[in-house]
């Protein structure tokens, strides 16, 4: 049986087997042995009449199928190139035995369920798998992780601990402040480039807040640099919405330039969505990369007797203590924004591969709770 025809069949034989739904679309998550043994994992999502089969934890790519119609080869995004592919063998030979296989594991998982999935349980490889470790048992058993405490220092580490403990963050007088002008935010700016750069990272102190914010911000000012840096009105104004010169689609609380995930953020906003008096300035920059930094910044600014706050303490506390945890992602997956796949009370900020672990693997792995992998069982209704 040719590839096209071995597809239709397996999607039809699919359709007898339950399947979880995202919004509207139909979706299958298959984890099945190939004829070396060797564990694949198969996302087939149905949109419509239209079938999209990606190879997870492969390197096969994937297949947009039209049951009666045809199939393509997928690219990112789903587009597809051409139905009248020149690639067919080199096609047929990559996917054929995965089709293959994945048919004759739908046989053994209709036959007991229970038993298939138990063989899933022991058998696909844990470096594929997603899970969660507490930071404590990594600190304790890796002499070189990195960690947060140790960056900031001993001194700074327990001093914030300590503001958070004394609930400085619950009290408005110490992040609120009255009025803000331009030229008051561009004075928090001057301090948090001082006091948070990189390794061997050049800061011209002679600079202005305002000449810092202009060399090192993002540049996407969305106006900020035209009001009038002296008007506390129109400094609100530019808040709010409503000043002529406030633009869009810009970032102009990226005081750091960095990726989606690396940048610093130094953002006013109103405390509430109710009060139009009054300013929150709060510090953001939780990825691994940038939270030092942020720390350092926070702390400079409020020895400065300036009110501030930064994103989620509670979190920044639990990560300093080693009180957070480690997400363990598959070998397949890309670390970037991939603590975003946990959920918030996990508490991971960081993620790792599993062969991370190297020789601590067997020290570590009791600790580890791993994520339930996908069930395959017939349809009941």
């Amino acid at each position: 049986m040719d590839l096209t025809s071995s597809t239709f069949v397996f999607l039809k034989e699919l359709g007898e087997f339950s399947y979880e739904l995202s919004v509207l679309d139909c979706v299958w998550d298959i984890l099945f042995p190939d004829q070396r043994e060797k564990w694949n994992l198969l996302h087939i999502n149905k949109y419509k009449d239209t079938f999209y089969i990606t190879h997870v934890d492969g390197d096969s790519g994937g297949l947009e199928v039209e049951p009666d119609k045809g199939l393509r080869a997928m690219t990112d995004m789903r587009a597809s190139s051409s139905f009248r592919m020149p690639n067919d063998d080199q096609l047929s030979a990559t996917w054929e035995p995965l089709i293959t296989s994945a048919r004759k594991w739908l046989t053994v998982v209709k036959k007991d369920w229970i038993r298939a999935y138990q063989q899933v349980q022991t058998g696909y490889p844990v470096r594929h798998r997603y899970g969660v470790v507490p930071n404590a048992f990594l600190r304790a058993s890796l002499p070189d992780i990195y960690r947060l405490d140790k960056e900031l220092g001993k001194a700074r580490t327990r001093k914030l601990v300590r503001l958070i403990e004394d609930g400085y963050f619950l009290k408005t007088e110490n992040t609120e402040i009255p009025s803000m002008t331009a030229t008051s935010y561009f004075k928090y700016c001057k301090i948090a480039y001082l006091t948070g750069k990189h390794r061997g990272e050049t800061v011209d102190a002679s600079l202005s807040g305002r000449k810092m914010y202009t060399r090192y911000a993002d540049g996407r000012h969305e106006g900020l640099l035209d009001i009038d840096p002296a008007s506390e009105q129109e400094f609100a104004d530019w808040i709010d919405g409503t000043h002529p010169k406030r633009g869009g689609g810009g970032h102009p609380w990226e005081i750091k330039r960095g990726g989606n995930t690396t940048h610093v953020d130094l953002i006013v906003s109103r405390p509430s969505l109710s009060r139009k008096e009054g300013f929150k300035v709060e510090l953001q920059g939780e990825s691994i990369g940038s939270m030092v930094e942020t720390m350092c910044m926070f702390l400079a600014i409020h020895e400065a007797k300036l009110p501030i706050s930064i994103a989620n303490p509670e979190g920044v506390r639990k990560r300093l203590l080693g009180q957070d945890n480690i997400g363990i992602i598959p070998s397949y997956a890309s670390r970037h924004r991939a603590d975003r796949h946990f959920k918030r009370e996990e508490d991971v900020y960081d993620v790792m591969y599993y062969d991370d672990l190297s020789r601590f693997k067997r020290r570590i792995t009791p600790f580890i709770t791993w994520e339930q992998l996908p069930i395959l069982k017939p349809r009941e209704v």
